[in-house]
């Protein structure tokens, strides 16, 4: 599975971007796709994730600016993030869930290769 991220950028406090993630190459079901971040200096973290069925989750720090979203048809996941901080900055990936049906059903999860989102102050 290729993770193909686009829509980084800089922006000023205030500002707006929105990314997008398209998942390729699998023949298997795409179960959860979401973003993470890591600033310099810091671990990375969860910011929103979204499952097939539409179920969404944030971290406390995004909620009520990042909204999640999917097009299944698409493969593609959506981060509109509004009112970015400069607290925001920090590199952005994309992640998805494959759900492999074979003789041992299972899981595997692939990484996006990062967009760049810069916010000043």
């Amino acid at each position: 599975v290729q993770l193909q991220a686009s829509g980084g950028g800089s922006v000023q406090a205030g500002g707006s971007l929105r990314l997008s993630c398209a998942a390729s190459g699998s023949q298997n079901i795409i179960n959860v796709m979401g973003w993470y971040r890591q600033a310099p200096g810091n671990l990375r973290e969860l910011v929103a994730g979204i499952t097939r069925g539409g179920s969404t989750n944030y971290a406390d720090s995004v909620k009520g600016r990042f909204t999640i979203s999917r097009d299944i048809a698409k493969n593609t996941v959506y981060l509109q993030m509004n009112n970015l901080q400069p607290r925001d900055t920090a590199v952005y990936y994309c992640t998805a869930e494959e759900v492999v049906m074979d003789s041992t059903p299972h899981t595997k999860d692939y990484w996006g290769q990062g967009t760049q989102v810069t916010v000043s102050s």
